[in-house]
């Protein structure tokens, strides 16, 4: 089987183009025992400064640096206090623009992946890469066009006009995902 690391290219692709591309793709982490791997099931996309449901959209800060730099790179932040968001930063440096990961195969939800897979912020503003011990690989697996399904993001109800952009991509075959 061929394995492939998705490199920084890869990342600076549009937003919705990485979000589709990464259906199928597999996050892989480096363990104790080996490696940890589970397919991409389910993603959302946060697409520029205009996206109202994207943190960029209230400009640059200290939280939001990230989203502004170099595409690859985690943006991992807090949310309700409890819960780390994982998320893959996307598009040309100074465009803020990131994915988040929402499902994996064996994992729902994108605050219970980052729970299972023991995901801190330490991972923020780090490349993903075997080096820093969580990456994204193809492994050969294409998922067609008519098995994507393309629905609003989830709990972005402040977020104006942005909120039923189609924006989550979701394996038409794993639509059970628990949208929590």
């Amino acid at each position: 089987m061929k394995r492939t690391v998705l490199k920084k290219d890869f990342f600076e692709q549009p937003t919705l183009v990485v979000a589709k591309y990464l259906l199928g793709k597999f996050l892989v982490q480096k363990t104790k025992e080996g490696e940890l791997v589970s397919m991409i099931t389910e993603v959302e996309a946060y697409d520029g400064p205009d996206d109202k449901a994207s943190h960029a959209s209230k400009g640059k800060t200290t939280r939001t640096k990230i989203m502004f730099g170099e595409a690859g790179v985690w943006y991992v932040y807090l949310v309700y206090g409890m819960h780390n968001m994982l998320n893959i930063v996307t598009g040309p440096k100074e465009y803020p623009a990131a994915v988040l990961i929402r499902g994996l195969r064996s994992i729902s939800g994108p605050g219970r992946i980052t729970k299972a897979l023991h995901i801190s912020r330490d991972l923020n503003g780090k490349r993903a890469n075997k080096k820093n011990g969580l990456w994204i690989e193809d492994r050969g697996c294409v998922i067609q066009k008519k098995d994507i399904l393309c629905t609003p993001r989830i709990g972005v109800s402040y977020a104006q006009e942005w909120v039923e952009k189609p924006y989550r991509f979701v394996i038409s075959y794993c639509k059970n995902s628990n949208p929590q």
